[in-house]
């Protein structure tokens, strides 16, 4: 195995065909053909008794080369879904799928389904097995975004929140590479856990190997308030996906969607005053909808003010069986849209979507036999983007992203876009190369009306900090990758910048539990539910947090 890794090791950037031409010239006597993940395992025991002779480039060369599934850590941070128990949900959704075995708007042989159901939907199980996983075919665990699924989770009792989140930190906290097969067996029942357990628990995660640098929920724009933000800060969430699904209200109701537009409006415009991160679902072909009309909706989402989400996910409407939308169906009232069409609606939506938007995913990950009728194309996002002509740009996030290209520091310029809300100014600001690829950006808010909490009144508002690249872990640097290339500190420096140009009294952030020691790093204090940067007085504070 030693010397499996040593070929590998002193290869140039070797290609996933050379390294499996190196394992299939070189069985394993009473093994055979040796596994990656097999050969990784090796690779951290040899290295741990130090009988490895290779120099810190060819050992990084080997695990650059040895990661399987290279996109799923290929956008900064290692991704981990787990889901909530099946609970009812308030909505009564006709095109919904009511699977009992899983939440409602879930089908139980969706890959993040099964994975919850094995492990009984313990969220300590589901978020352990799945850092072990992503350990196991080479991908860094440091920097772990948590994200959560099933149904909406507001409507989920408040003391099942806790101990749903509280378990998801103690299996960051409990993990680490020397000890990946090692598994508390503590009971998945539902305990009542106080506040003060899962602030214990955080406060560990600040300097865990895995530390969780996002956390999101999902939910219902009805199910917004104040007071329910203020909960997902104490849980330490930072994103929420918002299914918005349509901006008619003849569409909303037709559906049962069980709420207005005004709710939609309203939501966005509180989860963007607190600083969330707003990830909306949309779904074009909903009864009631045509093509011409969802090409519009689609447009308005990004030039009307109460709208423009920083991500979206488009979830064209499909036939699942056993669900209310099957009986318009039958009666011709409802049809999915031809290929034709839906294609020309889709490339429309890459075209049109500004770039500080990322569309996150394009239909829903169902097997196209649950699909009665509607798209079974699993990859519709890449049939349109290869109609789309060259002369045309795509400029929404996703598209740009730098991904595994080597860039420089001195490749990159800062670029600077602002559009309005409602309620705030917002300031994108990008480092881009010259082909516009971009590795990194800050989204900033600059209110133009009061907070409705204290902490953040008068006050700009990070709502995030992403860095682009293959994710590497804390502390780590390699040549080429953007990842702490000090893309972040330049950020940083120019959002404060801003604050203090527009006359604000801080600039505050919604920190991430995992990220609370780099923005400590960077100058900023910690609050009760976000951290901060005081221009006028940044002394007292800092002597106040020391």
């Amino acid at each position: 195995m030693l010397a499996i890794i040593t070929q590998i090791a002193k290869k140039p950037n070797p290609s996933d065909e050379e390294v499996i031409k190196i394992l299939f010239k070189n069985p394993i006597k009473g093994i055979g053909i040796i596994s990656k993940s097999k050969l990784l395992d090796e690779f951290n025991t040899l290295k741990a008794q130090g009988a490895l002779k290779l120099s810190s480039k060819e050992q990084q060369n080997f695990l650059n080369a040895i990661q399987m599934r290279k996109v799923r850590t290929i956008s900064g941070v290692s991704p981990v879904t787990i889901m909530t128990k099946p609970y009812p949900c308030p909505g009564k959704c006709i095109y919904c799928p009511n699977d009992p075995a899983v939440p409602k708007s879930y089908i139980s042989n969706e890959p993040g389904a099964q994975r919850a159901i094995s492990n009984k939907f313990d969220p300590y199980l589901q978020t352990y097995n799945r850092l072990v996983a992503l350990q196991n075919i080479g991908h860094p665990t440091n920097k772990v975004e948590v994200i959560v699924i099933g149904g909406t989770w507001s409507f989920y009792p408040l003391n099942y929140r806790i101990w749903f989140i509280k378990r998801c930190f103690d299996a960051l906290n409990d993990f680490s590479p020397d000890k990946k097969s090692l598994i508390k067996k503590n009971s998945h029942l539902f305990i009542e856990i106080p506040w003060e357990n899962i602030m214990k628990a955080q406060k560990k995660n600040e300097t865990a190997h895995a530390r969780c640098v996002g956390l999101s929920v999902e939910t219902r724009p009805d199910w917004i308030s104040v007071s329910e933000l203020i909960t997902m800060r104490k849980l330490g969430i930072t994103k929420v996906q918002i299914g918005i699904q349509s901006l008619k209200d003849q569409v909303l109701k037709i559906n049962k969607r069980g709420h207005r537009v005004k709710s939609t409006a309203k939501a966005i415009g509180l989860l963007r005053m607190l600083g969330f991160k707003i990830q909306a679902h949309w779904m074009p072909n909903l009864l009631g909808s045509c093509p011409k009309g969802d090409t519009k909706e689609y447009t308005q989402l990004f030039t009307d003010e109460n709208f423009k989400p920083d991500e979206i996910k488009i979830y064209p409407c499909s036939l699942i069986s056993q669900t209310m939308l099957e009986k318009y169906y039958q009666k011709g009232l409802w049809k999915p849209y031809n290929t034709k069409d839906l294609i020309r609606l889709i490339k429309h939506c890459l075209l049109v979507t500004p770039r500080y938007c990322r569309i996150s995913r394009i239909i829903r990950d169902i097997s196209s036999t649950d699909i009665l009728v509607g798209n079974r194309m699993s990859n519709l996002r890449q049939v349109v983007e290869n109609e789309i002509p060259k002369s045309k740009k795509i400029k929404e996030v996703r598209f740009r992203e730098v991904r595994g290209l080597q860039i420089a520091l001195s490749d990159l310029k800062m670029k600077s876009t602002s559009y309005l809300t409602f309620v705030s100014k917002e300031m994108f600001i990008e480092m881009v190369d010259k082909n516009d690829r971009l590795a990194g950006f800050l989204r900033l808010s600059l209110p133009v009306k009061q907070s409705p909490i204290s902490e953040l009144k008068n006050s700009a508002l990070i709502r995030e900090i992403h860095v682009y690249g293959a994710s590497l872990g804390l502390g780590d640097s390699q040549e080429g990758k953007p990842q702490h290339m000090g893309i972040g500190k330049l950020l940083i420096e120019k959002a404060l910048n801003l604050g203090r140009a527009n006359k604000y009294r801080r600039v505050s952030v919604i920190s991430s539990v995992g990220t609370k020691e780099y923005y400590r790093n960077n100058g900023f204090y910690d609050g009760t539910l976000y951290q901060h940067y005081d221009f006028r007085t940044l002394e007292t504070a800092q002597h106040t947090y020391r």
